[in-house]
């Protein structure tokens, strides 16, 4: 494992949708880049252009062209351009990644799913998202979710990221790497490192977030077919504490009854966070930038704060920025659920 260091250079590069190469971007000033769990990830590049770049940047156009960084060679981030600024020396791009797309589109056909595990559910969403117009996209499924039950989805209702965060709530998680979709049970717990208070030299926040307990889970399916999901009750250490949630692609019972197990699992106990949002890793920290990636875990021991916590945490961001003064690489950690795959990775 070769660690974060401390020498990172970045070289960004802006494409055709089409894949020819518009612009090399070599005098990056500024970075920027997420990585989300779940949800859509954006990146953000500054650069300072020569006479000979500056005509090709002034090409650029949102949704058009494409966003692609690599850190010290290593691709890690690609998305199309959302926005674009020109000013006297100075262009800046902001881009979003592959879940952007899918939050621009809809589904193209009329599908009911009965009795199937959700990521064969979420690769048909994002599989059909893009087919009539594909960027280039793959779908990996990592494991099964666990959690089988149907779905229904009408052409042209709904928009199809939307959709796919509505099965992450019941089971499951998704991640972008380039133009890949990862997809994952929310129990993965597949470990790509270990942190301890020497990889975190500024300290960080442990907190606990009560508002998102619950020891009863209730999910009702669509209004028309009455289903409801109930999973939990009365906890002896924390009583009663009920959620309500309706999911309407939920169309009978077992897959309602699986919604509401998987929202219980995640919701109990209290979850834990770790947030390094005002700190930065050590240089020296044993982990790969290119291997954080939300959905995998780190194994956190750390006893400066009045919490200890000593346990496998899941990655559910990751936040890099880099200038001239340096790279500064931060991630947010969460609670895994309590239904977990071991292993390394």
């Amino acid at each position: 494992m070769a660690g974060l260091g401390c020498a990172a250079e970045y070289h960004a590069v802006i494409a055709d949708r089409g894949g020819a190469i518009l612009a090399n971007l070599s005098t990056v000033t500024d970075v920027e880049w997420y990585r989300v769990l779940s949800d859509a990830s954006t990146a953000r590049v500054v650069v300072e252009p020569d006479l000979d770049c500056c005509a090709s940047l002034g090409g650029v156009r949102s949704w058009r062209h494409w966003l692609h960084l690599y850190r010290s060679g290593r691709y890690v981030w690609g998305g199309p351009v959302l926005t674009g600024e020109w000013s006297l020396g100075r262009f800046e791009v902001t881009a979003g990644d592959l879940i952007s797309v899918l939050n621009t589109r809809t589904p193209h056909a009329t599908r009911a799913f009965t009795d199937t595990d959700l990521t064969e559910i979420a690769a048909w969403l994002v599989d059909d998202a893009l087919a009539p117009d594909d960027p280039g996209h793959s779908v990996n499924v990592l494991a099964p979710a666990g959690v089988s039950g149907g779905r229904e989805y009408t052409e042209d209702t709904g928009q199809s990221g939307d959709h796919l965060k509505d099965l992450a709530d019941a089971g499951m998680d998704f991640t972008v790497v380039g133009n890949s979709v990862l997809l994952m049970p929310d129990g993965w717990s597949a470990r790509v490192g270990l942190l301890t208070d020497a990889d975190l030299p500024d300290g960080l926040s442990v907190s606990e977030d009560g508002t998102a307990l619950a020891t009863r889970w209730v999910v009702h399916g669509d209004e028309a077919s009455g289903v409801k999901g109930v999973a939990g009750g009365v906890h002896p250490y924390y009583g009663l504490i009920e959620r309500v949630v309706q999911d309407t692609s939920i169309k009978d019972q077992a897959s309602a009854q699986a919604a509401a197990q998987s929202r219980l699992n995640a919701s109990l106990p209290v979850p834990v966070f770790i947030d390094t949002q005002e700190v930065t890793l050590s240089p020296d920290a044993g982990v790969d930038v290119e291997r954080l990636v939300p959905g995998w875990c780190i194994d956190l021991a750390t006893t400066t704060t009045c919490r200890d916590i000593s346990q496998r945490m899941k990655i559910t961001g990751v936040h890099v920025t880099a200038d001239g003064d340096g790279e500064s690489v931060k991630v947010q950690l969460g609670p895994v659920s309590t239904v977990s795959a071991e292993g390394d990775v």
